[in-house]
């Protein structure tokens, strides 16, 4: 993955200061290379208010406005207490196995939240395409970018320790056949029901076929 960053100059900064500033090397866009084992994708902020019947909204994404991450043009905001760093992420090469990580939980001074928004992800044909380099190199270098979902973990209801449940939704290979897996239950499930679960872990095979 190519790692793309820049400093942020803090907004209250004169615009004459700000000219000056650009030209250090302190503020100009740099980059980095680094392997990973899998893709953090941070859901929007779940709304704070009740629909009409009272009732919590949870809402819904698609997997792609979460992998936009990774396209090489988005920027997303990173501050620490010192500073504010804008970065954009680019894929350069693809594993035979995608992992993804659907950060869920964040915790504050007090407790640890949940986001409840439902992904809108495909079971078949994830394709990765766009959030490769269009370097030719590495486009040459992934005649194939479509996965199918193997693996789904899931958590269920509410986080802290004893609070939720986890479920693996398990692809068997030569059958073809989705499984439900809790503790010591297994049972069969329909792909249509996985797709309405609250993802958590993803694992996805390179479609080789």
């Amino acid at each position: 993955m190519r790692i793309y960053k820049r400093k942020v100059i803090p907004v209250e900064t004169p615009e004459l200061e700000k000219l000056e500033l650009m030209e250090l090397d302190e503020y100009k866009e740099t980059h980095t290379t680094a392997p990973f084992l899998y893709l953090t994708l941070d859901l929007p902020a779940a709304p704070l208010y009740q629909d009409e019947l009272n009732e919590n909204i949870i809402p819904q994404v698609p997997l792609s406005v979460l992998l936009s991450k990774f396209d090489g043009t988005t920027e997303r905001e990173y501050k620490s207490y010192k500073e504010s760093i804008m970065k954009r992420f680019e894929l350069i090469r693809l594993p035979h196995y995608l992992i993804l990580y659907i950060k869920r939980f964040t915790r504050n001074n007090f407790f640890i939240e949940k986001n409840p928004t439902i992904v809108n992800f495909p079971i078949v044909e994830l394709d990765m395409a766009e959030y490769l380099s269009s370097d030719p190199a590495v486009q040459d270098a992934h005649p194939v970018t479509t996965y199918n979902l193997i693996a789904n973990i899931i958590h269920d209801g509410q986080p802290g320790a004893g609070k939720g449940i986890y479920r693996v939704h398990l692809r068997h290979k030569g059958s073809k056949q989705w499984y439900q897996v809790q503790d010591l239950h297994v049972e069969d499930i329909l792909p249509q029901i996985i797709t309405l679960s609250e993802a958590y872990i993803q694992i996805y095979e390179m479609d080789s076929s």
